[in-house]
């Protein structure tokens, strides 16, 4: 049986290069695909293959001292959902550009939001209501086909953006509310509610395991609507069959939940396409005429 897993840990590393060179080893040993980062501030991977060769890498990985603690979350998929086996030394394990803004011990990141578990989520805002937001720690795009109920949807493309974003003014009238944090798996979150805090959001939380966690709790049961965006070839996976479809076809507008990247090579957009209108795979008119003369 194969699974994928996902995880990171922040903990100062002394040398990123010889982590990575045992990673790289370990994971060809045992036939794993995927993506690993490694940085001065930690690990963060996700890697395919079968069950019991990732169970005897995450053994072996919580060997080394600063990933004892690791949290491996668990989904489903294959080694083959990853083109191959990537393992890089970067300067940020999830890239905010925000490297001076990033101090790391051996508790994890200084300064963070507080963490809160699936449970204490649904607690905090059946306690306190409107009081309490969401705040949506991805790219626009992923947001579109699943977020949080009544999420704020920050205007952001990649990472990046969010250090400038966060000084817009629009968001001032929520600086003082509780400002719960989320993204995929969570390492997101461990970076963005640094900034925020920086940039004077006073309370804000983060979801233990991001919304993978939160999913494997509650399904479509909870505050999740829509489906959740993944970064491999299967570009999504929902949490049970009483799941919506939240975002909208290019074409017909239609509700659908399937990503594909635009038919014009030199274009590749991502974009959101139903079944109904997929054989035109392309993102405009002018990628359409493209296609046309191809």
């Amino acid at each position: 049986m194969e699974k994928i897993i996902l995880y990171y840990k922040f903990a100062p590393i002394s040398d990123p290069d010889a982590v990575r060179l045992w990673q790289k080893n370990l994971c060809q040993r045992l036939s794993l695909k995927g993506r690993i980062i490694i940085s001065k501030h930690g690990i963060n991977g996700t890697l395919g293959g079968d069950m019991k060769d990732l169970k005897e890498y995450v053994k072996e990985t919580k060997t080394f001292p600063s990933f004892k603690g690791t949290l491996f979350k668990w989904s489903e998929g294959a080694g083959d959902d990853f083109p191959k086996l990537s393992v890089k030394v970067r300067d940020e394990i999830v890239t905010f550009k925000a490297v001076d803004e990033i101090k790391v011990d051996e508790n994890g990141i200084v300064g963070g939001g507080k963490h809160l578990s699936p449970q204490a989520v649904n607690d905090l805002v059946e306690k306190h209501g409107d009081e309490v937001v969401f705040f949506d720690g991805r790219n626009a795009y992923e947001a579109a086909v699943g977020k949080f109920k009544d999420a704020v949807i920050p205007d952001v493309d990649t990472t990046r953006d969010f250090k400038e974003e966060l000084n817009d003014p629009k968001y001032d009238e929520i600086k003082k509310k509780k400002v719960i944090t989320y993204c995929t798996g969570g390492i997101r979150c461990e970076v963005l509610s640094v900034l925020m805090k920086n940039r004077g959001f006073k309370d804000v939380y983060q979801i233990d395991g991001g919304i993978v966690k939160y999913g494997e709790k509650y399904g479509d049961n909870g505050y999740w609507d829509g489906s959740l965006y993944v970064f491999d070839k299967r570009m999504g996976t929902k949490f049970s069959n009483k799941a919506k479809d939240i975002g909208e076809c290019i074409h017909c507008k239609g509700k659908t939940s399937n990503f594909e990247n635009c038919a014009n090579k030199s274009c590749n957009k991502l974009i959101l396409i139903c079944q109904k209108c997929y054989s035109n795979n392309t993102c405009s008119n002018a990628c359409e005429r493209v296609m046309s003369l191809a």
